[in-house]
């Protein structure tokens, strides 16, 4: 599954990344560069566990920047204009095989602190939703192959 090459995000939860990103960047890299040289110096690296704990530690903090930092840049940073269509940054009410979900299409950093499922929507069914408003039926197929039928009960805008 490819991420968009835009991410749409309220301002808190941009200002909440940058944070995440600045830390990291600012303070967790020479954080890990000592760990790494302290365990470096108890001697043979082949079977030093410590040493090899903390590059794989190195390598996810790595990562977790990278994934920020384009976030970051491709952030689309405030309230959405709602149209009544869904589209990233909409709560969705639905009723998916004769169970009513509620759950947003978007972003989980946007929906950081609240109980709402996520489904981005370049997900099967982030994407077939996209468009769609209150009253639309829909299906999609799940990645098990399986057609799943959707009834849009309800739209909103995220507020947080």
């Amino acid at each position: 599954m490819t991420e968009s090459t835009e991410t749409w995000l309220t301002q808190e939860a941009y200002d909440r990344l940058q944070a995440e990103y600045d830390q990291l960047v600012n303070v967790g890299r020479g954080e890990i560069a000592k760990e790494i040289d302290e365990r470096r110096q108890e001697g043979d690296l082949k079977e030093n566990g410590g040493y090899h704990a903390a590059r794989d530690e190195q390598a996810k903090m790595e990562a977790r920047i990278q994934e920020l930092r384009r976030k970051l840049e491709t952030a689309t940073v405030g309230e959405l204009a709602f149209t009544g269509t869904i589209s990233s940054g909409t709560v969705v009410t639905a009723e998916v095989m004769g169970r009513e979900m509620r759950f947003l299409v978007g972003s989980r950093e946007i929906a950081e602190g609240t109980d709402l499922d996520v489904f981005s929507a370049q997900s099967p069914l982030g994407a077939a939703l996209m468009g769609l408003k209150a009253g639309d039926e829909t299906s999609y197929e799940a990645p098990n192959g399986k057609q799943i039928t959707v009834v849009v009960t309800a739209a909103e805008p995220f507020t947080g």
